[in-house]
């Protein structure tokens, strides 16, 4: 099923097909992603949604079918048809991700956490330190940057996580469950900031979720079943 606009989506998918083994993870879908949308992404455990997030950035190649990212004023690029290097470099300058437990580095404080793609990127460490800083104080962590994971609260930790993700400033978050781990209150705050951050700065957010209260975030959300869109439809005016 396809989900279609009249505008140039940042991120297109066609004909995707993607197995592991004998089992069909996705079963050709097309969807396009419109720049500056939060779309969220549903489905049952084994529908696919992780596997098409996957897809869409780069992570795995599919079986069969494309991925085409047309950033802001630069010519579109077929991503799945990109070298491992390539696609790795565009993850690191392009794209951030958010994960549902975080996965930052226990032995890091929390501005070290939130530095590394800047650092890996080239920057200098006081200009990477400076932006992670005033990140984590934008995302309401202001005075927690040298404490370590461990001593940080669920919520606070993934906001740290949060931060990691937007600090190069990408074209496009992938969100794979980003309060999957967190209780109603501490994913409430998260979401919140999260998504004013993303709206001000015009990033586009793909979100997996199982949740209907996450994604009522969205502006728009897709079901996957069975490796295919199953519905679409805009979830605000």
């Amino acid at each position: 099923m396809k989900t279609t606009s009249t505008t140039s989506p940042i991120l297109s998918a066609r004909g995707l097909h993607h197995s592991f083994g004998p089992t069909q993870a996705l079963r050709g879908i097309d969807l396009d992603v419109q720049a500056g949308e939060v779309l969220a992404v549903m489905g049952p455990s084994g529908s696919g949604k992780s596997t098409l997030l996957h897809c869409l950035a780069g992570v795995f190649i599919p079986d069969a079918g494309a991925v085409t990212y047309r950033p802001p004023g630069r010519s579109g690029l077929e991503i799945s048809a990109l070298r491992e290097s390539k696609r790795a470099r565009l993850r690191l300058t392009d794209f951030g991700f958010v994960f549902q437990f975080g996965q930052l580095l226990p032995e890091l404080s929390a501005v070290d956490n939130v530095s590394i793609p800047l650092l890996l990127a080239g920057t200098r460490r006081p200009e990477a330190m400076r932006r992670s800083s005033e990140l984590l104080e934008r995302l309401e962590l202001d005075g927690l940057g040298a404490r370590l994971p461990g001593e940080l609260s669920g919520g606070q930790a993934q906001r740290v996580a949060v931060a990691r993700a937007l600090v190069t400033a990408p074209a496009v978050l992938f969100a794979d469950e980003p309060t999957g781990s967190l209780d109603s209150l501490a994913s409430e705050n998260v979401l919140t900031l999260m998504l004013e951050f993303v709206r001000e700065t015009g990033t586009t957010v793909v979100m997996i979720t199982h949740d209907a209260r996450t994604a009522a975030y969205a502006d728009r959300e897709v079901i996957v079943r069975d490796g295919d869109i199953a519905a679409g439809y805009r979830v605000t005016a």
